[in-house]
């Protein structure tokens, strides 16, 4: 099965990634809890060469949920085939202390039920509101 099936490629991600984000901001949840809803058990995530698995990933959740900041998505290209989606969007954070904008080029394989399977990210942070045009 196509995870992406009845989804745009662009709802897909952006839809991902905020409610994931949501859900780890939004609630008291055990992190490990919310992680597997959106990432498989085997999951492996490389962002700009680091790797986390998925106790990795959980551990990384803590100042997300501590400072509990907001994002907001701006998709710009999204590519799905099969199990596979590549994309480039910015996550534009506000923080209490700070306001950044995060671009990203993402490959990723998903399972045939929407969790994220594998991921390799390149980012770049740029001042916000100046991220690169769509």
């Amino acid at each position: 099965m196509d995870p992406f099936e009845a989804t745009d490629p662009h709802r897909f991600i952006a839809d991902f990634l905020t409610g994931f984000h949501g859900e780890l901001v939004g609630s008291d949840e055990d992190a490990g809890v919310i992680v597997d809803r959106y990432h498989t058990p085997d999951v492996v995530q490389i962002t700009d060469g680091h790797r986390m698995d998925r106790q990795k990933l959980i551990a990384h959740t803590r100042p997300t949920r501590k400072q509990r900041p907001e994002l907001r998505v701006s998709v710009h290209e999204a590519l799905a085939a099969e199990d596979r989606l590549a994309a480039r969007y910015t996550m534009h954070v506000r923080a209490p202390k700070r306001e950044l904008a995060i671009e990203v080029c993402f490959f990723g394989r998903f399972a045939p039920d929407g969790r994220l399977r594998q991921a390799r990210m390149l980012t770049r942070t740029v001042p916000s509101g100046t991220e690169a045009a769509a």
